[in-house]
Formats: C-alpha cells, structure tokens, sequence
C-alpha cells in the first residue's frame, strides 16, 4: 500500500470520528503552542537583557572593590579598596591609552525633599564625564559641569522617574530646589528617559558632582588613611577592539598603584559588559531551557493521549483489520495505516499549536511591550518536529499491535 493510500484511509478514518480526533489533537496543540510561547519568552527575556547592558553604555569596563572592606557605607564597613587618586592616577593616557573617557562613581540610596515630597532614589556622585561614559544626555537643562566639580557646587541632575516621584505635575523641576540630607540642591538638568535598566530603571537617579559629594553629604574617607574613596571606577574604551588590552593595562596600573606584589591577590575587580552579559545570559538560557522543559509535559500527556486513541480504534476495527489481511494486505501496509494516523493527528494538532502560540506570543508582547517575544523558526521547528516525533513514537505500539493480529482471529472478533 502506497503513503497515497494511507493518508486517505487515516484522513477518512479521522472524519469519521472528528470529536475523537479533536479531543486526542488538543493535548498536542496545547504542548505546541507552550513550547513556541515559553520559548519566545525566555528568547524575549535574553534579548531585553542583552539591550539593558547596552543602555549601560558602550564599551565599558568596570573597576569593582574587592576586599575584606568591600563597599564602604553599610554598618561595620571600614572602607572601600578603591580611591579618588586610583582614578585621578588611570587618567595618565600612558598608563591606559586606549581610554576614551574615565568616571569614578560613588553611588548611595538617599531621601530626596521636595516641600512635604520625599522620594528616595540612588544618589550618584560622579565627574562630568560621567554622562559620556553612562549615555545619559540632558533632555532639558544640562548636565553637570567642569565648573560645577571644581566649585563643589550644590547641583542636581535628576532622572525622569525621581522627577515624576518627587514633583507634582504643575511643578517645573528645573531650576526648583531640592534638599539631599539637609542641604538644598538646584536642578540644572532632567535626563532624558532611558527606561528600565540591566540593574532597575535607568531613570531612577540623581546625579551630584564627587566633589559636593565626597566635602559636603557623605564622608567618604578611609578611616584607615583617610584617602577619598569611591565605590566604581568607569572604563570607556575608544572601541569594541580595545576593551580586552584596556582591561589588561587597568591590572596592570591598579596592582603598581596598591602595591601588589606577583604572589598576592589584586583587591579589586575588573569586569566588561560582555562579562556581565555572559553571566545573565546563563540564567536565561537555564530559564529558556526550564520553560521548554515544562512546556514538553504537556507535549508527553498529549503523546499519550494519541497512544490511547490509537488502541480504541485498533479494538474498534479488528475486524477491519482481519478482512484486509485476509485479501491480502501485509503486516508493513497495517503498521504503515496506523502510524500514518497517529501522525497526521499529532502533525495537525502542531500546526494548529503553532497558531495557537504565535497568538500566545503576540498576546505577550502586547501585554509587556518591553520583551520582544517574536516566534523563530527555530521553535517553530522544535515544536513541529517534536510533534511528529510524539506521532511516531506513541503511535508505535498500537500499531504494531494492529498488524501483529491473526486474521483468522480478527474475523471473528465482536
């Protein structure tokens, strides 16, 4: 018996029983249509993390504190390993010549008031390259200034979202006053909206110059040597080509400026976006993989359910069975009619999954427009070959106990 034939008779078979065929499709076209949408948001997911490191900024390298003192600050801290003259030291072009722009960076949770408003959002202390380096650019006013670091004056760069949180909307925050601990601040500048960030809304900030910050909010020096100290040290690189010998010359500066011997270990960090990127992106891909995995039970429960199918319809039509042998037809041309069943029924309940989760995934991004949960081939084709495989596997056995009756038997059957 030619594929022709099969798929007639399974095609016939089916119309004859449509509620059957149906119910026995659903599980499939509900394991399809998880797979492609799961799928799609763990994809969506990696995407958005990829795009939230890039509003970072673009080819940074980050100097991290790494000692027994970490972050200075918290409650028994004693200090950060990390200095005011460590990064006025890694400006020398000669030390790192393929910098493009240097911030040093103290970055602290603090109350911000407004009249009766208090909104707390992270207050960074930077110098005024700091913008360059984070890709933050002034929607209206400006940015804080060489001007404004020397003077150690009392200014503010305020994000959208502190703006929003802290102003009413009949309020201009330009050139109002707000107080940080006590001390009031003019705001020369609101950034321009970034939206959520790799680490939190990159809106949710307020920007003083180090200087202000390091003589008049926050005490900032070691009490070991009472040098200035920062939280971060920002790298950008003149290139994409240039973060790996940036991140070498930086090694090499930091251990000569804290006197690390060969045998000793650095007590700082160096770290590149693709760093954190790659971390990240191994947790989504676990979270892709969990949700696939997931999404496969119902794949397994719909296999099943074709499995049972099958071995009511080899019941029901063993007399069919019997008569065909019985005019000559083999046990290949009975395995063949049933397997072609099985898996016309998993490969339409597939077809109409993938619809189902195409919708699922637009439907997602919809709802949160900041993941792009678009389908890909690639699941398209998992979940359809998937689909055949489960139409193959479990339709195996009834099958083969379809072509394995005796045809004398089969006739008489009741």
């Amino acid at each position: 018996m030619n594929l022709r034939e099969n798929l007639r008779l399974a095609f016939l078979s089916l119309a004859a029983n449509k509620l059957r065929a149906a119910l026995t499709m659903l599980g499939i076209l509900i394991g399809v249509a998880a797979v492609i949408t799961l799928l799609s948001i763990g994809d969506g997911v990696t995407r958005y993390v990829a795009d939230q490191f890039v509003g970072l900024g673009t080819n940074l390298v980050f100097i991290l504190p790494v000692s027994e003192e970490q972050e200075f600050g918290p409650p028994g801290s004693s200090g950060s390993s990390l200095t005011i003259r460590d990064a006025e030291r890694l400006k020398d072009n000669a030390l790192l010549p393929n910098v493009a722009a240097m911030a040093p960076l103290v970055l602290r949770n603090d109350e911000l008031q407004y009249q009766g408003n208090v909104y707390r959002t992270n207050v960074a202390a930077s110098t005024p390259e700091y913008g360059e380096v984070r890709n933050y650019r002034a929607a209206r006013g400006r940015f804080i200034t060489d001007t404004d670091y020397n003077a150690r004056s009392r200014v503010v760069v305020l994000g959208q979202d502190v703006v929003d949180g802290l102003f009413p909307e009949d309020v201009d925050a330009l050139d109002n006053e707000v107080k940080i601990r006590g001390l009031t601040f003019r705001v020369v500048g609101i950034l321009e909206a970034k939206g959520g960030g790799a680490f939190g809304s990159a809106d949710d900030i307020a920007i003083v110059p180090l200087t202000t910050a390091q003589e008049r909010l926050y005490n900032l020096r070691s009490p070991r040597n009472g040098e200035l100290q920062v939280n971060m040290i920002l790298l950008q690189t003149i290139d994409n080509g240039a973060v790996q010998d940036v991140v070498i010359d930086a090694a090499t500066a930091m251990r000569q400026l804290h006197d690390i011997t060969f045998r000793d270990e650095d007590d700082f960090l160096i770290l590149t976006q693709e760093d954190f990127l790659d971390s990240f992106s191994e947790v989504t891909g676990v979270l892709t993989l969990f949700l696939g995995a997931i999404a496969s039970i119902s794949l397994l429960v719909g296999g099943i359910g074709i499995m049972n199918i099958m071995l009511v319809s080899v019941t029901e039509r063993t007399r069919e069975i019997g008569l065909r042998k019985a005019v000559g037809a083999k046990r290949r041309d009975i395995l063949g009619q049933f397997l072609t069943e099985a898996i016309i029924l998993a490969m339409l309940g597939g077809a109409l999954g993938i619809v189902l989760g195409v919708v699922g995934a637009t439907a997602v991004r919809l709802a949160v427009p900041e993941l792009d949960t678009s389908v890909t081939w690639d699941s398209i084709s998992l979940a359809v070959g998937f689909s055949v495989a489960v139409g193959l596997f479990f339709g195996i056995y009834p099958a083969s106990r379809a072509a394995r009756l005796n045809p004398i038997e089969a006739l008489r059957f009741e």
